[in-house]
């Protein structure tokens, strides 16, 4: 090395930063030129995790960001009337998938899955989105529950599948371990079991809650235990009605 070469980890940091946030602001530019066919079925597939890592200069945060921003502008100035409806949706989830794992932390790409992408009216769509939103919880499940507990109403709502609903409900109650995650979160099994008239599981599952000794909040326990009430209230209902009906 000559005197006048220096090594590079002499350079200040916010000069790799500004070089990072030129190069991708470029790529970004390059995609929306007002020149360019700009349509959400153009929408590229994503660059490899490894080259945009690279690209990052060690600020992948910050370029998770700027990808973000690449994603949801196609589409916007479309003529659709739903937003992102045209979009190549394995595409879409692959730029999404980059996205998380440039920055883990980031809850936006999870966000933007549960509350706009699956917002589509293309029920296919929908379940590409939300099997997405079931992977990546697996992953982090005390800090992606919610996102979950959110594909678990779509998945009811919208879907009107209640066996995936269950799925994702499930899987909440089998793999959150944080205090902070709130009882309803845990136990939402027991209320889609209830709507899918499945009562004794959903009994069962109830009553070995209350008996476990888990629950402390008082209010939380009353609730919990007028839902077993109402539960077996509604199966002698049940079992009554088949019972008339025989005769």
């Amino acid at each position: 090395m000559s005197r006048d070469e220096r090594p590079l980890t002499t350079v200040p940091g916010w000069v790799w930063l500004a070089l990072a946030a030129c190069l991708a602001l470029q790529l970004v530019w390059a995609g929306m030129r007002p020149g360019m066919s700009h349509r959400a079925e153009d929408l590229p597939p994503p660059p490899r995790l490894a080259a945009l890592r690279l690209a990052s200069l060690g600020e992948p945060e910050a370029l998770a960001r700027l990808a973000m921003l690449y994603v949801q502008a196609y589409d916007l100035r479309g003529a659709n009337d739903v937003p992102y409806q045209d979009l190549d949706y394995q595409r879409l989830v692959a730029w999404l998938r980059v996205v998380l794992a440039l920055d883990p932390k980031s809850e936006y790409p999870l966000f933007s899955a549960a509350r706009i992408y699956a917002e589509v009216p293309d029920p296919a769509k929908v379940r590409v989105v939300l099997d997405f939103i079931y992977r990546e919880y697996l992953k982090d499940p005390n800090h992606r529950w919610q996102w979950l507990a959110q594909a678990a109403m779509v998945a009811k709502h919208r879907l009107h599948d209640l066996p995936l609903a269950l799925q994702y409900a499930d899987a909440i109650d089998r793999y959150t371990s944080a205090p902070a995650v709130p009882l309803w979160a845990k136990q939402m099994r027991i209320f889609i079991l209830e709507d899918m008239n499945e009562l004794q599981a959903a009994k069962v599952i109830l009553g070995g809650l209350l008996a476990s000794g888990s629950v402390k909040d008082p209010a939380e326990l009353r609730f919990l235990e007028r839902r077993l009430e109402e539960l077996e209230a509604r199966q002698a209902r049940q079992a009554k009605g088949g019972k008339e009906s025989l005769h």
